[in-house]
């Protein structure tokens, strides 16, 4: 198991968001995990990569125990060394603001490497190209790229290290639908081309169906895991309402339509 995560608790106020929750992705999955608004599916995430500290658990990443208690600047040198195996795309990218594209790209490279500047600048470039950014991206400043382009540019920093581990915070929110199932097809590309482990929080069907080997629900402070057939089979009224309900229903039949259009 790349992730694995036992009795995690965590809290806001006097409210459990996680409570006794467990966890395993597998090498080379890709699994999403989905939930109610306020489920703490975001939370889980940051719980993974130490941007939040839980109440109680313990959380193995790449086979090292993280110290989810210790303040960033006393965590041991390993734990800050794994950081640099994987990868976080947030939501809205995170990329910095007064920093072209191409300099947002290097801010990892220049953290964990050290590598000749002109070194540093082409492997930039070859991540932006990876992605599917043209060359004149590099140069361009956050704000003037378009929101998708902007998650483009925050998956190639994200990919910068090459990492084993791809974190991905609601992809496709406030892409168009062409967009959306463009953004999938490229996870799924470079999932397969670069033998990733990818855990996508989304809140998006389409992208369950399209991409997702494994999904993970969270009812209640904890998960539900299996296949998208199982899920859709659990009587669970949120399960039925979400997979049955009318979005439920459109993404299954474009799935369906997308299968046959391959044979």
């Amino acid at each position: 198991m790349v992730i694995r995560v036992r009795g995690l608790r965590t809290r806001f106020g006097g409210r459990y968001i996680h409570d006794n929750l467990d966890l395993d992705v597998e090498r080379g999955r890709i699994l999403g995990v989905v939930g109610a608004s306020g489920s703490g599916k975001s939370v889980l995430l940051r719980c993974i990569v130490g941007l939040e500290r839980p109440v109680a658990g313990r959380i193995e990443v790449l086979g090292q125990e993280l110290s989810a208690a210790a303040p960033e600047d006393e965590q041991p040198s390993g734990q800050r060394n794994l950081e640099a195996r994987w990868g976080v795309l947030f939501q809205n990218g995170a990329l910095f603001s007064s920093l072209t594209v191409a300099q947002n790209v290097e801010v990892p490279l220049q953290e964990h490497l050290r590598l000749p500047p002109a070194m540093v600048r082409s492997i930039a470039r070859l991540k932006l190209a990876m992605v599917g950014l043209p060359p004149d991206a590099a140069g361009k400043f956050p704000s003037e790229l378009s929101g998708g382009m902007r998650k483009r540019a925050g998956l190639a920093r994200a990919l910068a290290l090459d990492p084993e581990i791809l974190f991905l915070d609601e992809p496709t929110a406030g892409l168009d639908p062409i967009g959306a199932a463009e953004f999938d097809a490229l996870i799924r590309d470079l999932h397969q081309s670069l033998n990733l482990t990818v855990f996508m929080v989304t809140h998006d069907l389409d992208s369950l169906h399209a991409i997702c080997d494994r999904i993970a629900v969270l009812i209640d402070g904890r998960l539900r895991i299996g296949t998208i057939g199982e899920l859709m089979a659990d009587p669970h009224p949120w399960l039925q309402a979400y997979f049955h309900g009318p979005r439920g229903r459109a993404a299954q039949e474009t799935a369906i339509q997308d299968t046959a259009g391959t044979r």
